[in-house]
């Protein structure tokens, strides 16, 4: 069997218009989740940590649902299963609930990680000043806690740009099912893939050189206040 490589094909592909847009919509398919999800993922991380039993295993049953089962099959019973019971979503609706549900699960728990890597010691002196809890969390321990979510909180977002493909089976026309689309027209597989993976290469890429610019930002931050405390 003659297999050659199309390279007028890969180079024409890798400045498409189609597949450009596919890109697009993986972008911000990512950001609105990851906001989304960030959004419903502190909310269950403050009930987590609620002493009263009627927040707190809410919360836990949820995160428990989300985590323990594969967020394809969650996208799939969210856009073929629920229409059964009467509640219909379109693709676009129906990948962003399912990308937000399953994100805020891994987010709370990041949340919540920042927040109680943050000293007790923080909290008791806030509360010594008589602020109510929720100025502590927002004013004292929040502060604290986001120098120690952003890296991993930096790490989801790269997750989540590669993750969003799990959509294009619900025939969400992200940057993957474009790429399928092209191939079922012209064919050209190991092109069309190779510029489809150089297409989240790049956007990883950047994201990564963003994320190290956020990261030593809030670090650079955190030194410079410890050196000033040292100073006194």
């Amino acid at each position: 069997m003659d297999i050659r490589w199309n390279w007028p094909g890969f180079f024409g592909y890798l400045v498409n218009p189609f597949i450009l847009g596919g890109a697009i919509t993986t972008l911000w398919l990512t950001l609105a989740a990851m906001a989304g999800g960030l959004v419903l993922g502190c909310l269950l991380a403050v009930m987590r940590m609620a002493a009263p039993r009627v927040l707190n295993w809410p919360a836990r049953f949820y995160i428990w649902i989300f985590r323990g089962t594969p967020l394809l099959v969650q996208l799939i019973i969210i856009y073929t299963g629920l229409p059964q019971l009467g509640i219909r979503f379109g693709v676009v609706e129906s990948a962003l609930l399912g990308l937000i549900l399953n994100e805020a699960a891994y987010l709370s728990e990041i949340v919540r990680g920042g927040i109680l890597g943050v000293s007790a010691g923080q909290w008791n002196a806030a509360r010594a000043l008589g602020l109510s809890p929720a100025q502590v969390l927002t004013y004292v321990i929040m502060p604290q806690a986001t120098r120690i979510i952003i890296p991993v909180l930096g790490n989801s977002v790269n997750g989540l740009l590669k993750t969003t493909s799990v959509t294009s089976v619900i025939s969400m026309e992200e940057l993957l099912r474009r790429t399928q689309m092209l191939i079922q027209e012209k064919f050209l597989v190991l092109e069309l893939f190779t510029v489809a993976a150089l297409y989240y290469l790049l956007m990883t890429t950047v994201w990564h050189f963003i994320q190290m610019r956020i990261e030593a930002h809030f670090g650079r931050a955190y030194s410079r206040k410890m050196v000033e405390q040292d100073a006194r």
